[in-house]
């Protein structure tokens, strides 16, 4: 059952999101939890972390949030990056219009099949000075949390469309 699969990083820095997925209709799916890796914080202030949905088998693959009329042909990170973003939007620094968050997932073993890789998420992210002076780190983690759950979600409602 865990061939081939990313086993669990470990325990999350954040407290632990449980989520329950949409199966195939609509109804109740698996649950999973989220977690995210303590954060390394660089000298000029990016934080760089790691985030994932699990089960009891380690990291789950991306294709399990997918839509249940089946996965969009763009990447998972396409369809769940602008959203985790979004859900940042304010907190997050930004650079000629930009906010500083930039995302990556793990190759997945065949590109012609995106989803099929694992659901994690290398995120590197530059809050906002005056929201970083006025946060706790903690309160800064559960936010980018609380985006992570909110990309699954919408990558996961049965009627997504790529």
């Amino acid at each position: 059952m865990n061939e081939g699969r990313v086993p669990s990083p470990g325990p999350s820095f954040a407290r632990a999101e449980p989520l329950r997925l949409r199966g195939a209709g609509g109804e109740v799916g698996a649950r999973v939890r989220l977690g995210m890796a303590k954060p390394s914080i660089m000298e000029d202030g990016w934080w760089l972390t790691t985030l994932w949905a699990e089960d009891d088998h380690g990291v789950i693959e991306a294709r399990a949030v997918a839509p249940s009329a089946g996965p969009p042909p763009a990447a998972p990170l396409a369809v769940m990056g602008p959203i985790l973003s979004g859900a940042l939007m304010g907190l997050l620094e930004e650079e000629h219009g930009r906010q500083l968050i930039r995302l990556r997932m793990p190759p997945a073993d065949d590109e012609t099949q995106p989803w099929r890789r694992p659901l994690m998420l290398l995120v590197a992210v530059r809050w906002d000075p005056i929201r970083s002076s006025t946060m706790r780190m903690n309160e800064l983690a559960g936010e980018l949390m609380r985006a992570f759950r909110q990309a699954i979600d919408v990558a996961n409602a049965p009627g997504r469309i790529g």
